[in-house]
């Protein structure tokens, strides 16, 4: 029987020509690990004679990463962003989530890091850093 347990889910990057080597991601913040907004999956149209019409549009995948301010992980986010940086460029990734709990994995196709928070937040503690990914495919299926 499965069960919703997320703490033994695993979401792992590789960095196309940069971190080819698929790194595991670690240190989430306390609440959020990571998440994915809906998207919008056909275009739909009603005609002025009340006649609904709908057709597939491709949509870009949002995905956000929280991570405390000490997650070894931050480094790989730092790195992906300098080296963008110092090219002048975008680095594409790819990447997989494994959710052992419902036997769910979840393939990662041509991303690109289109939001990240240069430092935590300086507060009574340091505040976790977000960042967002935006892909252009996920694939689901069964482990």
């Amino acid at each position: 029987m499965s069960t919703i347990t997320s703490a033994n889910s695993v979401l792992s990057l590789a960095i196309n020509n940069y971190f080819p080597v698929p790194q595991v991601i670690q240190g989430y913040a306390v609440d959020d690990a990571f998440e994915s907004e809906a998207v919008q999956q056909s275009e739909i149209l009603m005609g002025v004679d009340g006649i609904l019409s709908a057709g597939k549009v491709f949509v870009p995948y949002k995905m956000t990463i929280h991570l405390q301010a000490d997650s070894p992980s931050v480094f790989l986010f730092d790195a992906w962003r300098n080296a963008q940086d110092a090219a002048v460029d975008v680095f594409s990734a790819s990447g997989s989530i494994t959710l052992p709990s419902t036997s769910m994995v979840y393939t990662l196709q041509n991303g690109y890091l289109t939001q990240a928070t240069p430092f935590p937040a300086v507060k009574k503690t340091l505040q976790p850093l977000v960042y967002e990914i935006t892909w252009q495919r996920i694939i689901g299926g069964q482990i």
